[in-house]
């Protein structure tokens, strides 16, 4: 595919939104803070400040680590009902080889250990891990060209959840309607040219095309929500997120419908949430209170099998 033909296809659309009220002047102009500190230091009050990502004092435990994360994951989507038959995917970078770890076809997210992943090289070929089901083709075409061309990316996240799927259909950015959207300011995007399901490379190679070098998520028409993170925690719950603000976009435009006004916060706020609130850190750490939650009611039995986990 040439890169002219790639273009064309995640060319950009610029949207004009209807019954749009812009943020009314209340002063002249907020005062912000915080800018002096990081931002996980910013939103702690206080003499501690909640710990950050850990580091490890080997690959093994790295490893075991980032697949128990993954695991806890698919065991939240469960609760949060973005389960549905043999459709969403999780994919982690694996911290020692160019590979990603990827859940089995038809293993229910409610029911997922760590022992469950497979290791697939770049080329799709399994190196490691769970050798008794087949990863998701199409999951596997997706992942591997956005791993591909962002290296910064160590994890993703794709699932075919109900307000994500109802946004995309119009294929359009959601609007900055509230302080917890702002996550995604100027970092969202939107691949409008659905091409079925994903079977070839091509279709994988545009949706990366589309998602572009930056950007955190996108919203993929007639399709689905993707994320990606620095870690699957990040990913994990900036899809989250975006699930629940196409849920709250919808709503927002059935009463716009009706003869209200949305209010769209002003760039300069919603660029000043972005600085304090979106970088791996905090992200990681929105997602430790989910992460918990899943060790205390199912006892840890999502971390079965980390440890034997391994490669070829």
């Amino acid at each position: 595919m040439s890169p002219a033909a790639t273009e064309t296809a995640v060319e950009k659309v610029v949207w004009s939104a209807k019954q749009v009220k812009p943020a009314p002047v209340v002063s002249e102009g907020h005062k912000h803070g915080g800018e002096d500190l990081t931002p996980l230091q910013a939103v702690c009050h206080g003499d501690q400040v909640l710990p950050a990502i850990p580091s490890f004092t080997s690959k093994a435990k790295e490893r075991a680590w980032l697949l128990e994360h993954m695991a806890a994951v698919f065991r939240a989507w469960s609760r949060m009902g973005f389960c549905e038959g043999l459709s969403g995917h999780i994919s982690v970078r694996d911290p020692e080889k160019d590979a990603i770890w990827m859940n089995p076809l038809g293993k229910h997210f409610g029911l997922m250990t760590a022992g469950d992943m497979i290791c697939l090289d770049m080329e799709g070929r399994v190196i490691g891990g769970n050798r008794e089901r087949p990863a998701n083709a199409a999951g596997f075409l997706i992942h591997s060209a956005i791993h591909k061309r962002r290296p910064d990316v160590r994890a993703i996240c794709h699932a075919h959840t109900q307000a994500g799927r109802a946004w995309a259909a119009f294929g359009r950015p959601l609007d900055m309607l509230s302080q917890d959207i702002c996550t995604f300011h100027d970092h969202l995007a939107v691949y409008n040219d659905y091409g079925g399901i994903v079977f070839i490379s091509d279709e994988g190679e545009r949706i990366a095309s589309a998602l572009g070098p930056k950007n955190k998520a996108a919203i993929l028409m007639n399709h689905g929500l993707i994320t990606v993170g620095g870690t699957v925690d990040e990913a994990a719950f900036l899809f989250a997120l975006l699930e629940h603000s196409c849920d709250i976009q919808l709503k927002v435009e059935a009463a716009a419908a009706n003869g209200l006004e949305k209010v769209i916060i002003a760039p300069e706020e919603a660029a000043y949430n972005f600085k304090m609130a979106s970088d791996p850190e905090t992200l990681y750490l929105e997602w430790q209170t989910e992460y918990d939650y899943e060790e205390e009611i199912s006892n840890g039995a999502f971390k079965k099998g980390s440890e034997k986990q391994c490669l070829d």
